[in-house]
């Protein structure tokens, strides 16, 4: 940046209001309507359960979690019980705790060493039971459990052959429907027979998704989605008796990506697809008027996250990408909204970038779409530039505000955020464009990625880094080996190095998704040096520029030895390699001490090789990294 330019960028952004703990965020109504709940930091900064009286303001504190911090909870039917999930250190064994809202007594439901619980369902007409999905007979399936809340009470319910891998559950609060994996990579939807039988009512073979969504109330439609006879995913309502499949919502290009259900009625309300930005389609009249007037209440992107029984009352949030997460409550009766709090006031007086939805054509003609954000203040041309890659990789980018685009934007970087081939959300001919292509055409755009933003005068071509998560880790280290001359550094977080080692010590409850991933990336079986030939650790010795690698040590997906073995390989050959190891960290960095504490070192290292303005790195107390 020239001296010209850089008086002209906003205040430097402390890392702590970006990468620290919300405010408070994630409202949830209790069923009676009575209760808020939400989540916020204690005065040791850890995240927790807060209680307050609508109406009042008597907000009290209900968890005493010790360290780690609760991110996801859900009242349950009982208005004074509600649920929260944690894990031990980030190795995802989570397990669900029941809290009384009155008494403040905490008891582990799953109280199983080294057992993963996840959440199948809760029922409004039984409110005194959950159905939990754990591997307690066998680490490599989860069975159903249907554990009594009022006592703990845990009793088996529905075995798994081995190969299911979601559950559903119909209003009689019995398990009826289920999407297991098959040997091709594909699926089947199971429909549970009265005689606890399954019956396979659609395969969807390797090329195409699908899954049980939910059953209508008197039990004779099951919706479901998938992408058969279709190129995206639609929403399809199953006339049990007949068999008949009837569409309710579909788009040609985009899959449905959020479902709304009354809860009491099961009738499905609306849909949304995600396009450059999200589009909701009203499905039950009865919501249009509603959904007429919270488009009103302020810019951005709504979704309706709670909800009391009585429905008459909505929580609703508001995403943007230049500011926080708004949250409303909205009276259905009389059509006003009530504003509650944002998750992160500090923004709301920050100089924030705005988030460009782009696309160009990959060298093949296929159409990439990608999000674009610049710096506020200085002209965008000539960059230093970070290429912002997504994990997944079957997931995607999307618009709205993101604490790490804003703090390279903040920094002085255009950041480009791209949904390469493989991502999801775009229909399955530009999902399966990425199988087989890991370090191949799924790398290729982002170099056209790159490409674009020179050609445009966007980014300096001798300035451009690559970073990312999980598979954008991975596609980090892929850029470093694969294409050494492009990026002048690179930031690999949890990153798989070596695609053999990684499909070895997956999860064993990941067992039903190797097919998919033999189907997807390769198979280990018959194809060792297939996947040896895109895997990163085999070409270390290619790497010119220097990488920075931060790893979880409990990481369940990628374990440390993907990022022992690639930074022990370079070591030896003398190339520049810095590593941060977290001993209290999974897939991810959870705790806020350690999220600062990485991105200090980050923005540091970036700053070295692009030139970007950086915040020197304070003491921070509380983290675990082990800096080598």
């Amino acid at each position: 940046m020239s001296s010209a330019q850089a008086p002209s960028l906003p205040p430097l952004i402390p890392r702590e209001i970006l990468f620290g703990n919300p405010e408070k965020t994630s409202p949830q109504l209790s069923p009676d309507g009575k209760y808020l709940a939400y989540i916020a930091p204690d005065e040791k900064n850890v995240l927790q359960v807060w209680l307050r009286t609508v109406g009042q303001e008597d907000d009290q504190i209900l968890t005493a979690d010790k360290k780690r911090g609760i991110r996801i909870f859900f009242w349950t039917y009982n208005p004074d019980q509600l649920i929260y999930m944690q894990d031990s250190d980030g190795d995802e064994n989570f397990h669900l705790h029941l809290v009384n809202i009155h008494s403040k007594i905490v008891r582990d439901l799953t109280p199983f060493q080294g057992v993963k619980a996840e959440l199948v369902e809760l029922e409004p007409k039984f409110p005194d039971q959950v159905l939990v999905a754990l591997n307690l007979n066998n680490p490599q399936k989860f069975d159903v459990y249907r554990i009594n809340l009022k006592n703990g009470a845990v009793e088996f319910d529905t075995d798994n052959p081995g190969n299911i891998i979601s559950w559903t559950s119909d209003a009689q609060f019995q398990i009826g429907a289920a999407t297991a994996s098959t040997a091709d990579g594909g699926y089947d939807l199971l429909l549970q027979k009265p005689d606890k039988q399954w019956e396979i009512l659609r395969h969807w073979g390797p090329e195409e998704e699908g899954n049980s969504v939910s059953f209508s109330d008197d039990g004779k439609t099951l919706y479901i989605q998938g992408n058969h006879d279709a190129n995206a995913k639609r929403l399809l309502a199953v006339d049990l008796d007949t068999r008949q499949e009837t569409v309710i919502a579909e788009d040609q290009q985009y899959d449905v990506v959020g479902i709304i259900i009354q809860p009491l009625t099961r009738v499905i309300q609306a849909v949304s697809f995600y396009k450059d930005k999200q589009e909701w389609q009203v499905i039950d009249h009865s919501i249009t008027a509603d959904f007429e007037e919270i488009a009103k209440v302020r810019p951005g992107e709504f979704s309706v996250i709670s909800r009391d029984l009585e429905d008459k009352t909505w929580l609703v949030a508001y995403r943007t990408d230049n500011g926080p997460v708004y949250y409303y409550a909205y009276n259905r009766e009389s059509k006003t909204s009530t504003f509650l709090f944002s998750n992160q006031p500090k923004l709301e007086a920050l100089q924030l970038a705005s988030m460009q939805p782009i696309s160009y054509e990959a060298r093949d003609g296929l159409t990439i779409h990608s999000y674009l954000t610049t710096p506020v203040g200085i002209p965008t041309q000539n960059l230093p530039t970070v290429l912002l890659v997504h994990g997944g990789p079957w997931a995607r980018d999307v618009w709205g505000f993101s604490p790490t685009t804003q703090w390279l934007a903040n920094r002085g970087y255009a950041v480009l955020q791209v949904n390469f081939r493989g991502s999801t959300g775009y229909g399955k001919a530009f999902l399966n464009a990425g199988n087989r292509e890991w370090a191949a055409k799924m790398h290729d755009d982002l170099i056209d990625s790159v490409n674009w933003l020179v050609e445009q005068g966007i980014s300096d071509p001798q300035k451009i880094a690559i970073m990312g998560g999980s598979y954008g880790g991975y596609a980090t280290l892929v850029g470093l080996t694969f294409t050494p001359e492009v990026f002048a550094a690179g930031v690999d977080i949890v990153g798989p190095s070596n695609l053999i080692t990684l499909i070895e010590t997956i999860p064993p409850y990941w067992e039903p998704l190797k097919a998919m991933l033999s189907h997807r990336v390769g198979n280990l079986e018959t194809e060792e040096e297939f996947l040896k030939s895109r895997s990163p650790l085999f070409f270390a010795d290619r790497i010119q520029k220097p990488l920075l690698i931060g790893q979880g040590a409990n990481d369940p997906r990628v374990k440390q030895s993907e990022s022992d073995q690639i930074v022990n390989a370079m070591q030896q050959a003398g190339l520049p390699v810095q590593y941060a190891l977290y001993t209290d960290e999974g897939h991810g960095f959870a705790r806020p001490e350690n999220r600062l504490h990485f991105f200090a070192i980050v923005e540091e290292f970036l700053a070295k090789y692009l030139g970007g303005r950086f915040e020197p790195l304070a003491d921070i107390p509380g983290h675990s990294g082990i800096v080598k």
